[in-house]
């Protein structure tokens, strides 16, 4: 069973909605049977809200799944009600983004481009402090850091998840924060791309253009087969997360092939060095 009440409640909607049109019913008929609204029901199947157990045993039965057949999503449905670490953070994160961190801490692959900035997953404090000041201010961001921060366990311990990013050069070469902060930031890089889960690579200047100059890009997979991969795109106020099979295959070829026109890791390595070295 997954570990993240995200994806618990990602997984309900989906067998919940699966289940709905298996039996031939629209949303109007379900919602009318289970004593709620139409927009309801769609929000439950599009996991933007959670369900409580005994609806989803309503549910079940009303799709004619009951007895022993029904436990096992009941029993998700429970998980589902506990609380990720994340919600601790819920005064700083805002909901769109609460989600995605609640699917990025089950991932165990997750695979991005950064154009501009260095990803969350690798920033340090004063880099991360100096991020959410040029972003969004002063208010709040002790907090907003300590969650950053956070997730980075992602990284480690006994069950790291696989890190796969491919940067812009020109995040090398913007000094954010100043030159200390910035060096200090490359170094972290270079002291992470050592960890045997951890693939950092740099996009050089030189390749002209590539696939994913309009917009950067998170692509999350989980432990259990049956949560498909997620696309994961953001901006300062709003965050989109793709599902369907031919958009996250649509981004995955597309960090194949950034992957594949990028420095070698071992030659990114020395361009992050070379960068702190030219900066300082």
């Amino acid at each position: 069973m997954s570990g993240s009440p995200t994806v618990r409640r990602r997984r309900i909607a989906r067998e919940l909605r699966h289940l709905r049109e298996k039996a031939g019913m629209t949303l109007e008929q379900a919602a009318r049977q289970l004593d709620m609204s139409r927009s309801n029901l769609s929000r439950i199947e599009t996991a933007q809200i959670g369900i409580k157990p005994r609806d989803v045993r309503a549910a079940l039965a009303l799709y004619g799944v009951t007895g022993e057949d029904s436990e096992p999503l009941i029993e998700i449905a429970r998980g589902a009600q506990q609380r990720g670490w994340w919600q601790n953070y819920g005064d700083v994160l805002p909901a769109w983004f609460e989600f995605y961190v609640g699917l990025e801490a089950e991932a165990v692959r997750v695979s991005t481009y950064e154009a501009e900035a260095v990803p969350g997953l690798l920033q340090t404090e004063a880099y991360a402090r100096e991020a959410f000041r040029a972003t969004a201010g002063d208010d709040d961001v002790d907090r907003k850091v300590a969650a950053r921060l956070r997730r980075q366990d992602l990284l480690r311990g006994e069950s790291p998840a696989e890190f796969s990013v491919v940067l812009n050069e020109a995040v090398l070469l913007r000094p954010f924060g100043g030159v200390t902060v910035m060096c200090e930031q490359l170094e972290y890089i270079v002291e992470l791309s050592a960890l045997p889960n951890v693939t950092i690579q740099v996009l050089p200047f030189s390749v002209g253009g590539h696939p994913a100059m309009t917009t950067p890009y998170v692509i999350l997979s989980f432990p259990d087969p049956d949560d498909n991969s997620v696309v994961y795109l953001d901006n300062l106020t709003v965050g989109i997360a793709l599902e369907e099979p031919d958009q996250v295959e649509g981004y995955t070829l597309v960090h194949q092939k950034l992957v594949g026109i990028a420095l070698t890791p071992e030659q990114s390595v020395q361009r992050i060095r070379d960068a702190a070295g030219d900066m300082s």
